[in-house]
């Protein structure tokens, strides 16, 4: 499903190079659950974003589902991205002048899902996450660990054929953590592919393989 090909990332200081991704070269079947782990700073997050078409600077060859993303322009990586990828960011990354509810409901509208069928998934997702009091609230209503529920619920309630998790757990205490690790297991074994980012061994495990990166290349 994924396949990269010498990916490399650097921003320019003066005539200097500093490289924050080296050489990757990395096969991610269908079905997969993957883990990378690494050092702060060893490029994690922003192979990651590259991964989901949030980062458009980058060189080398990068293929998702077919589809040759590194020949592709912004508006064509973007279509793909709400169709594919759900993503739960770091930084939670929810729309502030939404509420919760309608934080959920929009990448169910990039799929052209009725409204009415839309409203049940909604109701769904938040009965799972136990967030159906939150659901008129906005994202600066609510605590971080809140706020990343409601992120794991965005990024899979479209049932999309990747997720990308970076640190999807940071923010919350561990019951809830396993909560989402088991969560991530489930929607895996029914054929969601998974790259997950995290420093947790434990959460790590959950893979079915671990990616070890330091200082932008591939251990």
């Amino acid at each position: 499903m994924i396949k990269l090909r010498n990916v490399e990332k650097f921003y320019r200081q003066g005539v200097q190079k500093t490289f924050v991704l080296r050489n990757i070269n990395l096969d991610v079947a269908e079905g997969e659950f993957i883990s990378v782990m690494g050092p702060s700073g060893a490029g994690k997050s922003t192979l990651l974003h590259i991964i989901g078409m949030y980062d458009q600077e980058w060189g080398g060859e990068y293929h998702l589902n077919g589809q040759p993303i590194h020949k592709l322009g912004a508006k064509h990586r973007a279509e793909l991205r709400k169709k594919l990828v759900g993503f739960v960011f770091q930084s939670y990354h929810l729309l502030d002048d939404m509420t919760v509810y309608e934080n959920l409901d929009l990448p169910l509208s990039y799929r052209d899902i009725p409204k009415s069928q839309r409203q049940g998934v909604v109701a769904d997702a938040l009965d799972r996450f136990q967030i159906v009091g939150k659901k008129d609230l906005y994202p600066s209503q609510l605590s971080g660990g809140q706020q990343q529920l409601v992120a794991v619920a965005r990024a899979v309630i479209g049932k999309p054929l990747l997720i990308l998790a970076d640190e999807p757990t940071g923010n919350l205490h561990t019951s809830q953590g396993k909560e989402i690790m088991e969560l991530f297991k489930r929607l895996n074994s029914e054929g969601t592919t998974i790259v997950q980012v995290t420093h947790n061994e434990n959460w790590a495990a959950y893979g079915s393989r671990i990616i070890h990166l330091s200082d932008g290349w591939m251990v």
